[in-house]
């Protein structure tokens, strides 16, 4: 259903030329870095038996809400800046706005599982070992999705075109059926349960984590025993890796939770278009920089990017090895019938 508004607005001007090229090139560029290396973080997680972790499904998990923030909502910000007006239509409104608002709380509760897990792994490691299996992480990831889909779907009923109407031109816009005031309260529950309360519970468990690993640092004999699991070289890896990837999750997505914060308690809300460009290209960097920090800070996560890529020598590694063995097979056949064929003669 279209919502018209006929008092007008002003003569309407377009973007400049300047925004339009530099918001279209950095978008398309976050965006295509971001949607391929997603797409490489769960293809080496599915494809590649010793990855399937049960950090790693939390991953694929979070690789999944990021492809998905990236081509709900970075990509339609570039036919926004060309065409200057929404294209894609009434269905279009709602199902783009309702995979954006998935994927965005998806992806804080894939965060928060792996950060919970992370805690459990280290502090509690005899619990870690019936507590974090592969098993469990899937029927947890199933559940945040399954809840956060169940959540998202009153977007589907706030959500709706309208025709704004200008002086020199009449525009389609997605935007929502409720009024500001109205909409406040569900951005302010949005707020709190998947952007503050997962920070908070991230800061106090990292913090915990790394009371643990300084209270227990690693031993420098390398055949002195070590408690469970507590404190291995691997485990360290993840967790720093991780933690980054809460610290870049808090960084990049303060920008656009400040402004929409502050516009609540201004009478004339903000809305700056070159200060909304940066609030969105840091939350499309945000879903597009974690494979980059996986490859710089995970060795296995680096040797299975370069697998995938074909840029390593394992697959013409075991060609030369397979090879001799079957030309010696064939050869040892060969004899072995000639000597029955002598001993026949």
């Amino acid at each position: 259903m279209h919502l018209s508004r006929n008092h007008t607005l002003g003569v309407w001007t377009d973007f400049t030329l300047e925004y339009k090229v530099v918001s279209v090139f950095l978008v398309s560029l976050i965006c295509g870095v971001g949607i391929v290396g997603n797409m490489m973080v769960i293809l080496v997680v599915l494809t590649t038996k010793h990855m399937r972790t049960p950090t790693n499904c939390y991953l694929v998990s979070l690789a999944a809400a990021d492809l998905m923030v990236l081509t709900a909502a970075g990509l339609p910000n570039i036919t926004d800046a060309l065409c200057g007006q929404w294209v894609f239509g009434y269905a279009g409104c709602l199902g783009i706005t309702y995979l954006q608002y998935l994927g965005i709380n998806a992806s804080s509760c894939s965060i928060t599982a792996f950060t919970v897990e992370r805690y459990i792994a280290i502090c509690h490691p005899i619990k870690a070992q019936f507590l974090c299996t592969l098993s469990r992480a899937k029927r947890i990831i199933l559940l945040v999705w399954t809840l956060t889909s169940a959540y998202c779907v009153m977007w589907l009923f706030l959500s709706d075109t309208e025709t704004v109407a200008y002086d020199n031109a009449e525009l389609l816009r997605c935007a929502y059926k409720v009024s500001r005031s109205q909409y406040l309260p569900i951005y302010f529950t949005d707020f709190t349960v998947f952007y503050a309360l997962p920070l908070v519970l991230a800061t106090v468990l990292y913090g915990l984590i790394a009371r643990i690993l300084f209270l227990n640092p690693l031993p420098s004999d390398p055949k002195r025993k070590q408690g469970a699991r507590r404190g291995k070289p691997g485990e360290v890896e993840v967790t720093k890796m991780l933690a980054v990837v809460v610290i870049l999750f808090a960084l990049l997505w303060m920008p656009y939770r400040t402004l929409v914060v502050v516009n609540s308690f201004l009478d004339k809300a903000y809305l700056d278009t070159w200060f909304l460009l940066f609030c969105r290209l840091c939350i499309y960097l945000n879903s597009a920089i974690n494979p980059i920090i996986y490859n710089a800070m995970s060795q296995k996560f680096r040797t299975a990017f370069k697998k995938l890529c074909h840029c390593g020598p394992q697959h013409d590694h075991s060609g030369v090895r397979e090879e001799p063995a079957k030309v010696s097979s064939q050869r040892i056949i060969v004899r072995k019938r000639c000597l029955t064929l002598l001993c026949r003669q």
